[in-house]
């Protein structure tokens, strides 16, 4: 009988300790700096509503939730394979590595990478994305001269998240553990799983 779930998941429950594969015929990731400044504003929008300076951080346990959209995946060979949703999870996965850079508050690792055997990978697991990735999380650069698609427009999307983050004075260096903490815990995303590639 063929089946498809739907649950509503924190990104914390989505990210954490799974591995994502996109398949070779889906399209590249092409969010250009608009729609990721749509995102961001978004998030900030929803964040500062509820943020004080003098809130424990445990009180952002009661701040208001934000709904980020759906994902639909297709469960095969034990991984999940995105079919819908990749260019919300790779902005998400950037945005997570630079928070996990610029504070030391809240520890982001296990939503952007996991470890088998003595070895690292990377949730969102696309081999031709690898190095550019590991760089952004080493606090690297990197250069994309003759990459493909997607990982250009990885950089350049990474690079408008360092911009576009520094330049707000609602994350300062106090409110970004508030917001880390926000983004993984109320920050929710319904996830679709089919598990036949016609369903999904």
């Amino acid at each position: 009988m063929r089946q498809v779930q739907g649950e509503a998941k924190t990104v914390r429950e989505v990210l954490s300790g799974r591995k994502f594969g996109i398949d070779y015929y889906q399209r590249e990731y092409r969010w250009e700096a608009k729609q990721l400044r749509e995102l961001i504003d978004d998030l900030i929008g929803k964040f500062v509503e509820d943020f004080d300076p003098a809130h424990d951080r445990t009180a952002v346990e009661s701040y208001g939730h934000y709904f980020l959209g759906s994902i639909i995946l297709s469960r095969r060979e034990s991984k999940n394979f995105i079919i819908d949703g990749q260019q919300r999870l790779t902005t998400l996965s950037l945005l997570l590595i630079y928070l996990n850079n610029a504070q030391e508050a809240v520890d982001l690792k296990d939503l952007i990478f996991s470890e088998k055997f003595g070895i690292k990978s990377f949730n969102l697991d696309v081999e031709e994305r690898v190095a550019a990735m590991h760089a952004h999380f080493a606090g690297n650069e990197y250069d994309p001269i003759g990459e493909p698609e997607s990982v250009q427009t990885i950089v350049a999307r990474y690079r408008d998240i360092q911009q576009m983050l520094a330049a707000l004075p609602e994350l300062d260096d106090h409110a970004l553990p508030y917001f880390a903490d926000w983004l993984v815990e109320n920050v929710h995303l319904v996830e679709i799983t089919a598990f036949s590639d016609d369903d999904a």
